[in-house]
């Protein structure tokens, strides 16, 4: 491997620009979303997404339903691409997040949803898509060209638009100050200090990832940079379902890696993670708080729900040099490509 920055490291470092360039130039989208969602007060907001994009949908339904009270629902594209279901969502909101706006399964999905009487919003990076063209409300999260095949800055650009509709959907303060201090702390966090995490990760055969609320879904993204990255084998469990069957793995010298947002969870999450050590586990936990001798003290928007996406800097840091380590390049996993394109 070169010394050289690998365009995942680089790219990792523009999120902050390319979430200021998201809320600058999209606050008219912002507000229609808001609007429509005010007007047809929908029962339910469904999604459709694939690989980290559907992580970020779960950061979203978690934010979602917290502040704006609507349940939100996960549809598999091969409902609509490959069995041809029709689907009721009269008055509903149906979001879509992709990077490329191009996968035909997804595209599929939106279309049954606008056939049976959803608005659709595409969340996309690039906004001349055949899904964004298909779409009634297009929100370009503005990350520019990626290419990495390790998704970073459109994975942040993807959530913090997100977290922007449920915003708009809630009308928050809250958030919306938290919003205004995202690249700010996405920013600080490229500094943070990740190396003690190195020992308990760099030789791992396997690991758990975990977090409650938010936290889980940036678990799930953890994972799977763990795998496409560093060919890291990585588990992600919300830290309450951890306490059930997955816990049985858990002995002496085992990883777990825990993203510990300063929310409502924090106290059953400190407990729950005091309980693992019991057990032998190696505890790192991403947090603004100091929750151990293996904590990477991140920056706070001064929003636990957002928390957790600004740790996520730190973990793609500290998982690129994993798999550097390992003699990979993070950029171009020999089984993967940008673009994937399912049916």
């Amino acid at each position: 491997m070169t010394d050289a920055p690998s365009l995942m490291f680089l790219e990792t470092a523009e999120a902050a620009e390319a979430v200021e360039r998201l809320f600058d130039r999209e606050a008219q989208v912002f507000a229609e979303i808001g609007r429509v969602i005010a007007e047809r007060q929908p029962a339910v907001v469904s999604m459709s997404a694939r690989g980290s994009s559907d992580h970020a949908a779960s950061f979203f339904k978690y934010l979602f339903e917290i502040h704006a009270g609507i349940p939100v629902a996960s549809i598999g594209p091969s409902v609509a691409s490959v069995y041809n279901a029709p689907l009721k969502l009269e008055r509903a909101l149906h979001i879509t997040i992709s990077q490329s706006g191009a996968s035909p399964d997804i595209i599929a999905a939106q279309h049954a949803a606008s056939k049976g009487g959803a608005v659709t919003v595409a969340v996309v990076n690039v906004a001349d898509s055949p899904l964004a063209r298909a779409a009634d409300i297009v929100l370009p999260i503005h990350a520019g060209p990626e290419r990495s095949v390790a998704a970073t800055k459109s994975f942040i650009a993807s959530a913090a638009a997100l977290a922007g509709i449920a915003q708009a959907a809630a009308r928050s303060d809250a958030l919306g100050a938290a919003l205004a201090r995202l690249p700010q702390a996405l920013r600080a966090a490229c500094d943070v200090d990740w190396q003690p995490v190195l020992p308990l990760v760099g030789h791992a055969a396997s690991l758990y990832t975990t977090g409650r609320g938010p936290g889980f879904a940036i678990a799930l993204e953890a994972a799977l940079k763990a795998k496409e990255t560093a060919q890291l084998h990585a588990e992600a469990f919300s830290l309450a379902e951890l306490m059930h069957g997955p816990m049985q793995l858990v002995d002496k010298g085992f990883p777990i890696i825990a993203f510990v947002p300063d929310d409502a969870a924090l106290a059953s999450s400190t407990q729950a993670l005091d309980k693992l050590r019991g057990l032998g586990a190696q505890v790192a936990a991403f947090s603004s708080r100091d929750l151990g001798a293996i904590t990477v003290e991140t920056p706070t928007t001064g929003h636990g729900h957002l928390d957790p996406l600004v740790a996520l800097v730190g973990y793609y840091r500290l998982i690129e040099q994993v798999a550097r380590e390992r003699g990979l390049n993070p950029d171009t996993p020999d089984k993967l490509k940008k673009v994937t394109e399912t049916i």
